[in-house]
């Protein structure tokens, strides 16, 4: 605002808006037998270990998604001149298009969502709906910009400036007639929040024998525990589009 000399202006307050969610406890162990670990080939432990940390990473990617999934911004793919008013009308030609995504980014643009590294959105796309957008000639592989930027685990490429990772986590429905309608989210910094309580991160857990076998020593435990919970933080950063594929 215009200043006036020799005269301080007024300033104005900062505040700050206050939000809570629960924080859920997780976690899962097999327990392992004496004579599976004596006689066996593989090295079991490990391997058992290696499927717990998945299962894990797994559990922790679905609770972030279910609190996504709450948002209140949501498209439908349209197929054509047919536009599609909810999930129901969704079919296989209802896809996710270039387009689409160009309206997505201008709409985040508009709210004047953040963008990460202040360049891209980013979204989170499902496999099938990857193979509809990537035979864009407007899809730009990641490994093309990879030397100049730090990329996201399973990030694919970009196309209208938002970056797509790729996942099977990405939400994936059952419509009737059998139809599988896509879940796609495009989001900017900061739209939600993810909370892991110091000292309750993800803990692999593992006990031998003489620890967890009971008095004859009879099986060892492989297992996982964490806390998480994940919000919505702000509403207008983020947006839905369910599709076809």
């Amino acid at each position: 605002k215009p200043l006036t000399e020799g005269v301080i202006p007024t300033g104005q307050k900062f505040g700050l808006t206050s939000g809570t969610v629960s924080v859920d406890q997780f976690g899962d162990y097999t327990t392992i037998s004496d004579q599976l670990e004596m006689h066996a080939v593989d090295p079991v432990i490990l391997g058992a270990a290696e499927e717990m940390g998945a299962a894990a990473g797994a559990t922790a990617n679905a609770v972030v998604r279910n609190a996504l999934l709450t948002g209140t911004n949501v498209w439908y793919a349209s197929a054509g001149s047919t536009v599609a008013r909810s999930r129901n009308d969704l079919g296989p030609n209802n896809k996710l298009t270039v387009d689409l995504v160009h309206q997505a980014v201008t709409l985040l643009k508009r709210s004047k969502a953040p963008k990460f590294d202040g360049k891209w959105y980013v979204g989170v796309i499902h496999p099938s709906v990857a193979y509809d957008l990537t035979s864009s000639n407007e899809w730009i592989e990641a490994h093309k910009y990879a030397s100049t930027t730090e990329l996201f685990d399973g990030e694919i490429g970009c196309i209208r400036g938002c970056r797509f990772i790729e996942s099977t986590e990405a939400p994936l429905v059952s419509i009737d007639d059998g139809v599988s309608g896509y879940l796609t989210l495009i989001f900017g910094k900061n739209a939600f929040g993810v909370v892991s309580p110091e000292g309750m991160g993800m803990e692999m857990i593992i006990k031998d024998a003489s620890q967890a076998g009971g008095p004859l020593n009879q099986f060892s435990t492989v297992g996982y525990k964490f806390e998480i919970a994940a919000k919505i933080l702000y509403q207008e950063r983020m947006l839905r589009i369910e599709s076809g594929s």
